[in-house]
């Protein structure tokens, strides 16, 4: 016999109606229990098909589980290490020692009139910088004592022509 088993099934259920059909009973029956033991096997071997793919999802599921455990666990490293790193770490303010940060701040807001009537003893006097000179530079040495400096060489210097 050849073919899938639900083919040799059915070809065996075709030759027990054709045994039925011809008056042969022992031959009807023995097709018939042929075509009950492929069905039966057919029947086992889904079960084992459907078992195996029910253990295949089941481990699909476990190891997608996994997965997202360790991913989890990875950005809980993450997350643990942003806050360990200084960097990301809140900073603290910066604090201005500045004569002018050092008075007291009364939470008003400076206008204009209020500079007007501030005396002039409270207001603080800006001192005005001078103008930069600019800078000199150092004359460059004179070309004649290059010259009469030793060359290194152990020769005399030449004289100009």
């Amino acid at each position: 016999m050849r073919g899938t088993p639900q083919q040799i099934i059915d070809k065996y259920n075709q030759l027990a109606r054709d045994a039925q059909l011809s008056n042969d009973r022992v031959a009807a029956e023995n097709f018939q229990q042929h075509a009950e033991h492929y069905l039966r096997l057919l029947s086992e071997a889904q079960r084992e098909m459907e078992a195996r793919r029910e253990e295949q999802e089941r481990q699909n599921r476990e190891r997608q589980a996994e997965r997202d455990r360790e991913r989890a666990e990875r950005q809980e490293r993450e997350a643990a290490a942003r806050q360990s790193d200084p960097a990301e770490a809140p900073q603290p303010d910066v604090m201005d020692f500045s004569p002018e940060a050092a008075a007291p701040e009364s939470g008003l807001v400076e206008t204009p009139e209020s500079q007007d009537a501030a005396p002039a003893a409270e207001a603080p006097a800006k001192k005005e910088k001078a103008p930069r000179r600019p800078r000199t530079r150092k004359p460059k040495a004179a070309p004649e004592a290059a010259e009469d400096a030793p060359t290194g060489n152990g020769d005399a210097p030449e004289a100009a022509e």
